[in-house]
């Protein structure tokens, strides 16, 4: 019985998390490097500057730190994700076709209904 009540509870939880994306509503934290602070960090390296120097100048416009400094990671993990999305434009097209077409459809590409249990 307790099998069975976890399964509704996960399965309501998917719907909802469905509908919420086809509203445009995403969970989650939002990133704390801004497209600013990024341009910012990519223009100081060209520069010359190391991430340490760059890092005091930046300043969380929004949420629980702001006003504080990213952390280094957060600034590596940015740079990392900008490499990756420069080194591999297609995968970022091909999601976000994905993207739009689960917007339309209302299923995942490539993923059979009803195949959805983990």
């Amino acid at each position: 019985m307790a099998e069975t009540e976890r399964e509704n509870i996960r399965e309501s939880t998917l719907e909802g998390l469905d509908t919420a994306a086809r509203k445009g509503k995403h969970g989650g934290r939002p990133p704390v490097i801004t497209d600013a602070m990024l341009h910012t960090v990519l223009r100081r390296r060209a520069g010359g500057e190391s991430v340490e120097q760059i890092q005091p100048d930046l300043i969380i416009p929004t949420g629980k730190r702001k006003g504080h400094n990213p952390s280094l990671s957060s600034i590596y993990r940015a740079l990392a994700e900008y490499t990756k999305r420069q080194a591999y434009p297609e995968a970022v097209d091909a999601a976000h076709a994905d993207f739009a077409a689960l917007q339309t459809v209302g299923s995942i590409p490539g993923q059979m209904a009803g195949s959805m249990s983990a």
